[in-house]
């Protein structure tokens, strides 16, 4: 594989680091791997969650996912998880990792055939997109001990199946980029007048690609940025936090916030303060 064959994806993230929910907590550890730099055009990034728990605790990770298609190996098995539209948590009992690639937002529709929205909240095995070099796949990763090995075997897999370059993929990027990063956007008509797309084509790009709208993508975004203030020492009120990031409606912001997290943002704020974990499953 070239250089050339990964377009001019600009190789800025597009996914933040924010969207765990329980950082606070100290009994797994999170760990995030840049990709090499011939794959960051669809990569964002690797991962792994690692425990090792005393015989008979349990504990948990709480996520609120970002809009990103992720290849996850855990327990043997290699599967894609779509873009998780609800936060959910990880169960974690013994020692344990999971380990998984997460591509940019919009940049997995290029290795498949059909929209990214068909894959929304789902979770399937790898074999129903590569066959049989998937479960090939599985088994050397069963195999690996060092995380280098697994971040090894996965880059070499993704450029034996690296696709054709993907104009669609590079506005994608752009436009997720500014829901990210662009605080003068506070709605999807702002993207709509600055790039020239009606709202309906807009919608239609986000759902082959993305797998959800881009409204949602610029709410998560927004509501990821909340959690990871009000989880700050001195975070200001919930009040202040959203107006900074654009809303308006101070009434609509607790309905995002307490939807999404599972709790208020004063709850929630609380609880930070405090180093516990009272999130709802």
């Amino acid at each position: 594989m070239t250089g050339n064959r990964l377009g001019r994806t600009r190789q800025t993230p597009t996914a933040s680091q924010l969207g765990v929910l329980d950082e606070w907590r100290r009994d797994y550890q999170l760990t995030r791997i840049p990709p090499d730099a011939e794959l960051r055009g669809l990569v964002e990034r690797h991962w792994v969650v690692s425990w090792d728990l005393p015989p008979g605790e349990r504990s948990s990770v709480t996520l609120l996912p970002h809009p990103c298609v992720n290849l996850v190996f855990e327990s043997g098995r290699l599967m894609i998880a779509g873009v998780g539209r609800e936060r959910f948590s990880y169960p974690l009992a013994g020692s344990g990792r999971v380990f998984g690639v997460k591509f940019r937002p919009g940049a997995f529709a290029p290795f498949i055939d059909r929209p990214v929205s068909e894959l929304t909240d789902a979770y399937l095995p790898a074999e129903q997109v590569w066959g049989a070099d998937a479960a090939r796949l599985a088994r050397d990763m069963a195999e690996a001990g060092e995380v280098d090995e697994l971040v090894a075997l996965a880059e070499a897999f993704l450029r034996r199946h690296w696709p054709a370059p993907d104009p669609n993929t590079e506005l994608v990027g752009r436009l997720v980029r500014v829901l990210l990063r662009d605080r003068s956007v506070t709605k999807v008509e702002d993207i709509c007048r600055r790039y020239g797309i009606s709202p309906r084509s807009l919608q239609r790009l986000f759902r082959q690609y993305v797998g959800v709208s881009p409204k949602w993508v610029l709410r998560r975004y927004r509501l990821h940025e909340a959690a990871a203030r009000l989880a700050e020492p001195s975070p200001g009120s919930w009040a202040q936090v959203a107006a900074e990031l654009g809303y308006f409606d101070q009434a609509h912001f607790i309905n995002d916030f307490t939807a999404a997290v599972g709790l208020t943002p004063a709850q929630y704020a609380a609880a930070c303060a405090q180093g516990r974990a009272p999130l709802p499953a």
